[in-house]
């Protein structure tokens, strides 16, 4: 089984009681909700990373605030020649602010749209267990930085 690990940085960021999602699309097509952010390139530094990822995903200037916590997550995922891989992902979460930049949608990257939402709508919407690690951090802001996800029903 081939090991992958995978370190990335999240922008958790509220306005007047919405919150920045980008639209996530999946290999097979399907389409859920995420928090804008992605992988950190090698030598990045986690900070740079989120506001990299931000304007891309986005359009805006992002900046980071306090750094909420880390998501630590574990799947196993088919790869090519029927192998399977034992991933392992580290997200970093960041709370911040919007400073400037305008909304615009990603192309040819892995989201298609960016958007604003009511808080209280996130629920309801197709999302991947992120969004809710992070706005759990972002509400508890728990010492440690620490979260254990409940279980999302994301259809």
């Amino acid at each position: 089984m081939q090991k992958e690990l995978r370190v990335a940085a999240y922008a958790l960021c509220v306005r007047d009681g919405r919150i920045l999602l980008a639209r996530w699309v999946a290999g097979d097509g399907s389409k859920r909700w995420t928090l804008p952010g992605g992988g950190m390139d090698h030598g990045e530094d986690p900070y740079d990373t989120v506001i990299r990822e931000v304007a891309e995903e986005t359009g805006y200037v992002f900046a980071p605030g306090d750094l909420l916590g880390v998501h630590s997550v574990l799947r196993r995922y088919p790869r090519k020649l029927g192998k399977v891989a034992d991933f392992h992902g580290l997200r970093l979460v960041y709370a911040g602010e919007i400073t400037g930049g305008e909304l615009r949608h990603e192309e040819n990257g892995s989201t298609d749209m960016a958007a604003w939402h009511d808080l209280d709508a996130v629920a309801r919407l197709p999302r991947v267990e992120l969004v809710d690690v992070g706005l759990e951090l972002w509400s508890e802001r728990p010492a440690a930085g620490h979260v254990v996800p409940r279980e999302v029903n994301t259809e």
